[in-house]
């Protein structure tokens, strides 16, 4: 296996480079003549069969390729190396033809971005902070100028905090997670990734010197919160087996690490836990949070710049199976978002003494089978909303607090059939405005602020997309009819001049489905390399996502999975029935869970698909789902199901689509993933892409994009990320006949 995966890497690379075989100068004339044809001339890798058994409750599976797996953190086996990299190689030579294509793409994506950008400026505690990206510069620099809560102070100096540049340097991979400054303004803490495999270190930096302190910490999560003492710091320490939660711990700046005092420490593993700051800055707020269940825990701070005396956090909501609660805290009273008898979730303010006494709870917004309360930001006199009616976010306003003059009750309208709003950061409740961001598949991200007393909109910011000219383009809400009577939402972009709904244009859909999440309809200017030329642009917001409020989820999750590939599946018939599509032209793209969605639709019913890509997809899922050893498994079993169950088992057995690869005709499939994923590990595509090799009956290209600098976000950079996006559109528009 060594040798000959060895082997295939080098006559790869020298075929790449231009020293190629014979048989690559006989496809050299076509790709000169700008043939859109991938180059199959050379067989791909074909990965060794060693038979290993899964073992389950309910007998054992052969996984022939199960000898990919290498967990190390710091270096896989040789072997393994060989083999992905010889993938990677193969994937290059596949793609040479489209180089140029490539580089196109990239040049015009690239060209559309302003460089020399910035984010809009938000007020906390006495001061403003955005990020500013310099030309050329991969990564932002964070900065703050002293100011009020109506307007900055602009004869004081830009201070700069954290120079992504900089910090960036001599890094493959590069994060920014957590940003923290105390109280007093005089002290930075934040967290930095430079694996991809989302294992950080916490940083703190002496604002005024701007000094980095030497007690640095290791191992954390993206999580950094002050006491108001200025010196204590609260922070996640990762879990080194579930990477994704772990147990909060006490810092003292300035002292040894090994002196820090663990807070606390969730024994239930299939939870997460979370750690943020109350609205109030009173409380430290530890959030223990699955998806059927939560639990709030405080830690009292006392008054800033008083000695802060650690005392064990103490439960103000505490876990009760299939209720989920968040809370904040402001003028002395607790405000709860819940889903204790409001499926859809209600608003409701509780005492500061008793938050879990539900007799004492005064409810502010009901729950309502029409719209699904999302989340919400305390400020003096009012109150945030972020709700959901028929697929889309709004924003809404409710009076509420102890000052007066606050604005009268009021949603945030807009005009487009399909958007995507959102509350923004707001974290402090001093500020005199509501920010919040607002985009759709056809009009750019735009950032604005609500005056909370006269409820006038103002526009910060509207991302700038260099040659974009908005009237070119429409965007659609359709309904799907899903096979069981469901109507599906599905959000369209196209361009006006070049669509006619005549069934001839090339379609890329999207889809995720999972979690609850919501894939909202928001502009990405990559995805105009694709519409400019000529296709449509869909997101199909399928079961398991949260769109239509609770039982959406519900019904696309556990024993009701498929129903999320099978509203994939009929979007595609509706589009191409409705003739927004041509039969022969549609293209399916999804990842992480996302990918699970494209994988099984693969195997469901390729035929309906010119060519399908999976990101960092989830494939092996009853291997995985069985290895409680692998991160975020016992998180997910009230996601997916616990296949030590028998029905669980055989449910996810019926649909994971590592297990259900056939001896059949598959669609042109892309495959990527990063190396250092630790949400999606690099072993479950890998194994799905040989099995695939060795037993689809086409010819049709199979190509497994390895990043071997890259966890499950990809590369990190904002143009490197380009080149990402620029295979995956090579290989659509090349399938499709319209690369040139």
């Amino acid at each position: 296996m060594k040798s000959v995966t060895s082997a295939f890497a080098r006559s790869a690379a020298d075929r790449i480079a231009g020293h190629s075989s014979a048989a690559a100068a006989q496809n050299g004339a076509a790709r000169q003549a700008g043939s859109n044809a991938f180059d199959l001339a050379v067989a791909p890798p074909v990965a060794k069969r060693v038979d290993h058994a899964v073992e389950s409750p309910h007998g054992a599976r052969n996984d022939e390729y199960y000898w990919l797996r290498d967990d190390d953190p710091r270096a896989k086996r040789a072997e393994v190396m060989d083999y992905l990299r010889a993938e990677h190689a193969y994937t290059d030579l596949v793609m040479a033809p489209q180089a140029r294509l490539r580089e196109l793409l990239v040049r015009e994506m690239r060209a559309r971005i302003k460089e020399d950008d910035s984010s809009a400026p938000q007020y906390d505690n006495g001061y403003w902070y955005w990020r500013r990206y310099d030309a050329g510069a991969e990564y932002p620099v964070y900065v703050r100028q002293r100011g009020a809560a109506a307007a900055r102070d602009e004869n004081a100096a830009i201070e700069t905090l954290l120079d992504g540049v900089a910090l960036s340097r001599d890094h493959a991979f590069f994060s920014i997670g957590a940003v923290a400054v105390s109280p007093d303004n005089e002290w930075l803490a934040w967290t930095q990734d430079i694996t991809g495999r989302r294992m950080s270190t916490l940083h703190i930096k002496n604002l005024r010197t701007g000094e980095t302190q030497t007690d640095e910490i290791a191992g954390v999560l993206e999580y950094a919160v002050w006491a108001n003492d200025n010196r204590t710091l609260y922070y996640l320490k990762q879990d080194p087996v579930l990477l994704q939660s772990g147990p909060v711990y006490r810092h003292t700046r300035g002292t040894s690490t090994a002196a820090d005092t663990l807070v606390y420490d969730e024994s239930d593993k299939t939870l997460f836990t979370g750690l943020e700051r109350s609205a109030s800055r009173r409380w430290i707020l530890i959030r223990i949070e699955g998806f059927d269940v939560t639990e709030v825990r405080a830690i009292e701070l006392g008054a800033e710049g008083a000695v802060h005396q650690p005392m064990p956090p103490r439960v103000i909501l505490p876990r009760l199976s299939g209720v989920r609660n968040y809370a904040d805290h402001l003028h002395g009273c607790w405000i709860l978002r819940s889903n204790d008898g409001a499926r859809n979730f209600k608003l409701v303010q509780a005492p500061e003494s008793a938050p879990a006494d539900r007799a004492q709870w005064r409810e502010l917004v009901p729950g309502r089978s029409e719209a699904t309360l999302e989340g919400f930001s305390l400020f003096d006199n009012v109150i945030a909303l972020q709700e959901r009616v028929d697929a889309n976010a709004r924003v809404r306003l409710l009076p509420w607090g102890q000052r007066s003059g606050a604005a009268t009750e009021c949603v945030v309208l807009a005009d487009e059939p399909a958007f995507a709003m959102e509350l923004g950061y707001n974290p402090d409740p001093a500020a005199h405005a509501v920010r919040y961001s607002y985009s759709s598949m056809v009009t750019p991200s735009s950032v604005f602020d609500v005056d909370l007393v006269t409820g006038q909109r103002t526009l910060r910011k509207e991302q700038v997309v260099i040659g974009y000219d908005r009237s070119r383009y429409a965007s659609e809400r359709a309904w799907a009819l899903a096979r069981d009577g469901k109507k599906i939402p599905v959000s369209l972009a196209y361009r006006r001049d070049l669509f006619r709904r005549d069934g001839s244009a090339p379609l890329a859909l999207i889809g995720y489905g999972a979690y609850g999440v919501c894939y909202d309809p928001y502009l990405s200017s990559n995805r105009l390399s694709l519409i400019d030329r000529g296709f449509v642009f869909a997101i199909a917001h399928v079961r398991g996502g949260a769109e239509l409020g609770q039982d959406w989820y519900d019904d696309g999750r556990l024993m009701h999975k498929r129903n999320t590939f099978h509203d994939f599946i009929d979007v595609t018939d509706f589009l191409v029935r409705e003739r927004y599509a041509a039969r022969e032209r549609v293209f399916a793209s999804g990842g992480s869970a996302g990918g699970l969605l494209t994988a099984a639709i693969a195997n469901e019913a390729g035929a309906k698909y010119r060519g399908i890509a999976l990101h960092v997809p989830f494939v092996d899922v009853v291997t995985t789902m069985l290895d409680d050893s692998i991160p975020l498994t016992k998180n997910e079993w009230t996601q997916w199901g616990d296949p030590r169950g028998r029905d669980a088992y055989h449910y996810l057995l019926s649909y994971s689509p590592y297990d259900n690869i056939a001896a059949r005709d598959y669609p042109p499939m892309l495959v990527t993933t990063g190396l250092w994923d630790s949400q999606v590990q690099y072993f479950e595509p890998a194994k799905f892409v040989a099995r695939l090799r060795a037993k689809k009956t086409d010819h049709n290209p199979l190509l497994f994009h390895i990043n071997l600098d890259a966890g499950h976000g990809g590369k990190s950079g904002r143009f490197e990320q380009l080149e990402e996006a620029a295979l995956e559109f090579a290989f659509f528009l090349t399938l499709a006949g319209v690369a040139e």
